[in-house]
Formats: structure tokens, sequence, C-alpha cells
């Protein structure tokens, strides 16, 4: 009988929509994988369900996560945000998320994406892990110290690479999904 990954709260319907529809899948899509990045980092410390449920919140406070915009943001703006109860009210995560704007800027001044900076690692084909029970999903691995280096040369902050290799989950870098679970099969085919 396929379940799906024991860690999707069937009490929280969002956190399952999270792990039916996204969790996993790659994703070649800018935006997105800015947000993710910005939002794994903001998980640090805290349970992914905090941040899932005010994922919303965060995304009207930070441009739906445009990064050119939230480059331009103020501190003024940062501040006002501080304030504001349905995010993490963490000083140094909410100007990271500028700071992380600041830095990608750059790295598109220099002619870098993030797709390609992430994607061509692995040919553009996620990696397929063979996990049967949670303990034997790792935390971090090479490829994740790998990027959380060059990141953190970047400019990038909250990229530690327990950080990354959540994020490389979550964008669908690596598929993690036991293999009881049906989204198994449906991202290794």
């Amino acid at each position: 009988m396929s379940e799906r990954c024991p860690w999707a709260k069937p009490s929280n319907p969002l956190y399952i929509k999270y792990h039916d529809e996204e969790w996993g899948k790659p994703s070649f899509d800018e935006t997105h994988l800015f947000e993710m990045l910005c939002l794994e980092g903001a998980q640090a410390g805290l349970s992914w369900e905090t941040i899932l449920n005010k994922r919303e919140d965060y995304r009207k406070l930070f441009h739906h996560f445009d990064f050119k915009k939230m480059a331009k943001m103020t501190d003024a703006q940062l501040e006002k945000i501080l304030l504001n109860p349905k995010i993490v009210r963490n000083r140094l995560k909410v100007y990271g998320f500028r700071k992380n704007a600041l830095a990608y800027c750059e790295m598109k001044k220099q002619g870098e994406d993030l797709v390609s900076f992430l994607w061509d690692r692995i040919d553009h084909k996620p990696i397929q892990n063979k996990i049967k029970t949670l303990k034997q999903i790792t935390i971090k691995n090479e490829l994740s110290d790998q990027i959380s280096k060059e990141l953190k040369k970047k400019g990038f902050t909250f990229v530690g690479s327990t950080i990354i290799y959540a994020y490389m989950q979550a964008v669908g870098m690596v598929n993690d999904h036991l293999t009881t679970c049906p989204q198994y099969k449906t991202i290794k085919s």
C-alpha cells in the first residue's frame, strides 16, 4: 500500500497539498527557486509547517519574491515588516531576504541565474535516492556543502549546508520522497 511521506502532517491540508503538489517536484522557475531559498532560510530553527502557514503573508510583504523589488526595499520598509505578526519577526532573517535579493541581483549582473547555477550541477535531472525510512534521509551532502560555500561567497545569507540540502529537496534537485510514497514514482519517471 502506498502512503505519503509521514512528515506531511495529515492534520494540515496545506502541508498535504505542499507535499503532494510541490515538494520534491523539479522547479526550473527562477522566482520559485528564489522564494524557496529565502523561505528555507526563514525556517532555520523552526518547523517548515510554521513557514508554510505564513507563506502567503511572506509573498504579500516581499513582492511575491520579485528579487529586483526586494533588493530596493528600504530599512524603513523592513522595520515595518518586523512589526507584522503574520511572519517570523526575526531581524536577521527579514533583512536577510533583502541581502539575498541584492546578492541575486549581482549574480544576474554577472550573467548567472539560479536555474543554471543549481541544475547544471546535476545535468538537469533530480538525484534519485531510494529512501525507505525517514532515518535514511540525510541532512546534508557534498553537493549541499559546495552550493552553500558558493552562495556564501556570492553574499547570500542563511544558506548553510543543512538549509541548502532542505532546499534541494524542496525544489526537486533530490528525490527524497520515501519509495512507498506515490510522489516518489511520479518524480522518478
